[in-house]
């Protein structure tokens, strides 16, 4: 199932320690290095079709604003007035005509971010439209899909992370893509967002965890390793006949496209981002999810599909049976993420035991002790003491 020649050393198997994940502090650290200094996925340009049309997205505090201007240029803010700070959009999608106007006091601004008009202008000094316009946000486009960062950070651009896939997309229409449906704010579920990293990062646990994917793909699963930010996982079909409806169904429906979608590769290929969402490349759709955390111990899963464009019947009956055998499988995990994230509360809990075949595990491990050397340690530093502690171990 794993095709990694790396072996793991005896620290690495024990995986991160179980403070990690019920950490207040390290929690924070983690929202400023790893999700404000990180890219993150937000959506698809096929979301922003016409003029005025916008996406928002949330996380750790930041709020970020993605309109399509007059030019037709795709713009990247934060979501926030310059006047009191208020959401200029509260929806996560929709179309402003002309431009924004703050629900608040109702100071406006052009689609290019630029500032229209305070409310009540005589009441202000004479502010310049471009200094006091929105606040931009480092954005970039690769294959149409849309990534912004809110602070600078370690990554290289999004492009140079993708480069290792690129060839791998070559049969993949992805300037054709049409979204299949909004994009999902899944209700949050009460655990750490690195354990449902944990269970995504292998696929040790598929044969007895998730009977649709077995009978998909089976043993021909392989998980490659993470390399510059980024991990490869690829189901290939099996040819066995399967008893589960859905999966015998979706089975024949891609077998049997019509042109050009039957030259599809038949396989699930997911593309693992650094800190915290997936792509998936299907036969019949492209799919992103990613972990929001909300706080400590309580964590969102934002998500979204993409058809081809021009599908026929038979495409957007696979489309739909893969959207079933997809929400099956993250009701799986989602239990196996409960289960593992309150097992680290427990007194009778002493770390974790990585087998090769969780290469993926103890990986992605390594990337966050590299950003984050406290969490090296067996024991939480004194509270108070966890960020001077990381800055020192960095240093190191």
């Amino acid at each position: 199932m794993n095709h990694t020649n790396q072996k793991a050393t005896q620290v690495q198997r024990r995986g991160l320690p179980p403070w990690a994940y019920h950490n207040q502090e390290l929690f924070e650290l983690e929202c400023e290095l790893l999700m404000r200094r990180h890219w993150q996925i937000v959506g698809n340009i096929a979301n922003l079709p016409a003029v005025g049309d916008f996406l928002t997205f949330d996380i750790v505090g930041e709020r970020a604003l993605i309109i399509r201007d007059k030019d037709n240029q795709v713009r990247a803010f934060h979501n926030l007035c310059r006047h009191r700070g208020s959401r200029l959009v509260a929806n996560t999608h929709g179309h402003c005509s002309g431009s924004l106007v703050c629900p608040f006091h109702a100071w406006s601004y052009h689609l290019d971010g630029t500032l229209k008009r305070p409310a009540k202008p005589e009441s202000l000094p004479d502010l310049d439209p471009v200094e006091w316009g929105l606040k931009a946000l480092e954005m970039e486009i690769w294959q149409g899909f849309i990534f912004v960062r809110f602070k600078s950070g370690p990554q290289p651009s999004i492009a140079s992370i993708m480069a290792r896939v690129e060839h791998k997309l070559a049969d993949y229409p992805l300037s054709t893509l049409v979204p299949g449906g909004a994009i999902n704010q899944h209700a949050s579920v009460g655990v750490n967002w690195k354990a449902i990293r944990d269970v995504d990062n292998e696929g040790y646990h598929v044969s007895r965890a998730h009977p649709s994917l077995n009978e998909l793909y089976g043993n021909n699963y392989l998980d490659d390793d993470w390399q510059q930010g980024t991990s490869l996982s690829t189901g290939a079909f099996t040819d066995k006949k399967s008893r589960i409806w859905s999966v015998r169904h979706y089975k024949n429906l891609v077998q049997n496209l019509a042109a050009p979608w039957c030259d599809l590769p038949k396989q699930w290929l997911y593309v693992g981002v650094f800190p915290n969402f997936v792509l998936g490349f299907y036969p019949d759709s492209v799919i992103f999810y990613q972990e929001i955390p909300i706080a400590l111990n309580r964590t969102q899963v934002r998500s979204g599909t993409y058809a081809y464009a021009n599908e026929d019947r038979s495409l957007r009956a696979a489309r739909y049976l893969s959207g079933r055998i997809d929400q099956a499988t993250f009701l799986e995990d989602q239990m196996l993420t409960i289960w593992t994230h309150e097992a680290m509360q427990s007194s009778a809990f002493d770390g974790t035991m990585l087998s090769d075949l969780e290469s993926g595990v103890w990986q992605y491990h390594d990337l966050i002790r590299a950003q984050l050397p406290v969490t090296k340690l067996s024991q939480a530093p004194k509270a108070g003491t966890l960020g001077d502690t990381n800055d020192a171990m960095t240093k190191v």
